[in-house]
């Protein structure tokens, strides 16, 4: 899965066809056709609240965002932004996203309220492919750190060392309408040889969330996940120790190939007294679901009066003793 237009004169490292320059030296990329970059300029519809970006229909009748709620408006950004490449295809049906919300709602515990499940209404239950970049890179990496390794009679110690790092098939949400703590959670079980070239249409109406970045600022975002990867790496295997401070790492890529993919998720907003929460429910793991639900205030006030009762009592024998 690799849109490659060759590798440059300067470094030899891959190019792909959207790159004005090459994203590890800086070089200006040959033969770059701005024309062809203009062509992926396009509408999209901005969620006023959570800042998603969707593809534009006219035929969109409600532009409500799909991940919030909130109303939309219609943008056209001045730059070209990044296209979806390949999707990763539903395999979890609107009745087994149904059947894993029910499930959840009724399992969050004794701290939730006791009707929770009987008086929430589902307000929308929407298929959506939210976005995420791809990458593949090899870096080299020179590090220095303190940590309690060797410390001797002082709390910290000074190390430093060289290493190699090999990023495969990592990860990186693009997505606005969804958290990091809600993408972090679904990537795992996704399939990403199953991605195709072409949205599937079992579903309709399904939502494909837009990239609303350029293609350099995009560049920018990878290069500061690997950074954020590369010093839990570190701390993981190269530098000695259980604890660690001033962890500080050069980076220089040596191979950076990035592919912009579109992963499936089912999003449902229920409401139970008045308020809204949401569930996000993985596109090809009905299992695979994060959300919120609200808590009953009678139960956890009756939990804290008990303890404290309990410890009284538990003073009063004391005392008694």
């Amino acid at each position: 899965m690799t849109a490659d237009s060759g590798s440059c004169a300067r470094c030899a490292s891959p190019l792909e066809r959207e790159d004005l320059r090459c994203p590890i030296c800086n070089a200006a990329a040959p033969g770059t056709e701005v024309a062809d970059l203009e062509t992926t300029t396009a509408e999209v519809l901005r969620c006023n609240g959570c800042g998603a970006a969707v593809s534009y229909s006219v035929g969109a009748r409600a532009p409500a965002c799909a991940f919030c709620g909130s109303v939309m408006h219609v943008e056209t950004p001045d730059d070209p932004l990044e296209q979806t490449q390949f999707y990763v295809p539903f395999t979890v049906d609107r009745a087994a996203a149904d059947e894993a919300y029910r499930r959840w709602l009724g399992g969050l515990g004794w701290f939730r309220p006791s009707d929770l499940g009987s008086a929430s209404r589902v307000e929308s239950m929407t298929p959506l492919w939210w976005v995420a970049w791809v990458f593949n890179a090899a870096a080299s990496v020179t590090w220095t750190a303190d940590s309690d390794a060797g410390a001797q009679r002082s709390d910290w110690a000074p190390h430093s060392g060289e290493t190699e790092m090999v990023f495969d098939d990592v990860v990186a949400s693009a997505s606005r309408g969804l958290s990091v703590s809600e993408t972090d959670l679904l990537i795992p079980t996704y399939g990403l040889t199953t991605a195709r070239g072409a949205p599937d249409d079992q579903i309709p109406g399904t939502t494909v969330e837009q990239f609303d970045l350029p293609r350099s600022t995009a560049r920018s975002r990878v290069t500061a996940f690997i950074r954020r990867l590369v010093s839990e790496r570190l701390q993981k295997g190269p530098i000695p120790g259980g604890r660690f401070r001033n962890v500080h790492a050069a980076v220089v890529l040596r191979r950076l190939v990035t592919r912009r993919l579109a992963f499936p998720a089912w999003v449902m907003a229920y409401r139970y007294r008045g308020s809204l929460y949401r569930v996000v429910i993985s596109g090809q793991d009905a299992g695979s679901l994060v959300g919120s639900a609200p808590y009953s205030v009678a139960r956890i006030l009756a939990v804290i009066c008990g303890g404290a009762l309990a410890l009284a009592l538990i003073a009063a024998l004391i005392v008694t003793l």
